[in-house]
């Protein structure tokens, strides 16, 4: 009898669920359904998904899912979940071993994009690396010394939510001027639209609402009020990477989401932002920053990592 692997990465919109071999990182089998619809609550939904990929004649040997939000992985517990609605406090390790009776885990979903990009992904080689999430929020998640940091009560990894300016725009979460604030998609998009608001020009003129990737398009076509808005953000997060860097010292800087997609002016700025802010050239011998290679894959792969790492304890 083969093992098997079932994983999922949970999104406030789509839940994404695959079958994997214990022997190969290609899946068997990947469904995607959305989390909400059909008069069921987001977990029936999960459990159903993950239920429908149950093999014929094979072991299942872990079920790990990646979830949104701040959560306990030791305990297994959601403490709350973005755009998910009934996942305050739940205790979801438990509904999956109560379901399936195998070894179950969970971990944010950050956290494990990090995971799998340094284990599938563009992290490979890289012993101590930081992964950011760049789209409708920022995420974050570190691999230090070749072990995902989760700190003492799984919380670690909130690279968004570290401040630039204190006294900066309100960001998602309530406080103000965090990095989430400043450089994710929403906030790129809202710069812009309180510029022309302002009376700035722009090809842009006239659209609403406006998004970070019509702002990226036009930035491909030089207009200059979409390269400054991708350049403020890139310097906001060259500000927060230094910060990263002096920190943790890795080696990689791994950006994915939507945003990292923006082309060459976001990440030109990023660099500059680094040159001028970094204390010693030494943080950047050798750094390695790239985009993600795993895209939308990261949470599941990530997920896949942390089934192989239950399934051996």
């Amino acid at each position: 009898m083969s093992k098997t692997y079932l994983v999922a990465d949970v999104g406030g919109t789509q839940i994404r669920a695959a079958l994997f071999p214990a022997d190969h990182p290609q899946p068997i089998k990947v469904i995607r359904t959305s989390t909400q619809g059909d008069g069921q609550a987001p977990l029936e939904r999960l459990l159903d998904a993950l239920a429908s990929l149950w093999p014929d004649g094979d072991q299942v040997a872990a079920i790990t899912v990646a979830a949104p939000g701040p959560l306990d992985p030791y305990e297994g517990i959601v403490y709350e979940a973005p755009n998910v609605p009934g996942w305050e406090n739940l205790p979801l390790k438990n509904h999956l071993r109560e379901r399936f009776n195998v070894p179950a885990a969970i971990g944010n979903d950050a956290n494990l994009a990090a995971l799998g990009e340094w284990r599938f992904g563009a992290g490979r080689g890289h012993n101590n690396l930081i992964y950011i999430t760049v789209s409708t929020g920022i995420g974050g998640g570190v691999i230090s010394d070749g072990q995902l940091l989760i700190g003492a009560h799984g919380l670690a990894g909130e690279l968004g939510h570290t401040t630039i300016i204190p006294d900066g725009p309100h960001c998602g979460c309530g406080q103000r001027g965090h990095l989430e604030a400043l450089a994710s998609g929403p906030s790129i998009a809202r710069w812009v639209e309180e510029q022309l608001a302002a009376g700035k020009s722009s090809i842009l003129t006239g659209r609403q609402p406006i998004t970070a990737r019509e702002v990226a398009t036009a930035a491909a076509q030089n207009d200059a009020l979409a390269v400054a808005a991708l350049r403020r953000a890139g310097t906001y997060l060259g500000i927060g990477i230094a910060n990263f860097l002096h920190i943790l010292n890795p080696t990689a800087i791994i950006i994915g989401g939507g945003v990292s997609r923006s082309g060459p002016h976001l990440f030109d700025a990023i660099h500059a932002s680094l040159e001028e802010r970094v204390l010693s050239r030494q943080y950047l011998d050798d750094l390695v920053l790239t985009t993600a290679a795993l895209g939308d894959d990261a949470g599941l792969m990530g997920a896949l990592a942390l089934a192989q790492t239950v399934a051996r304890s």
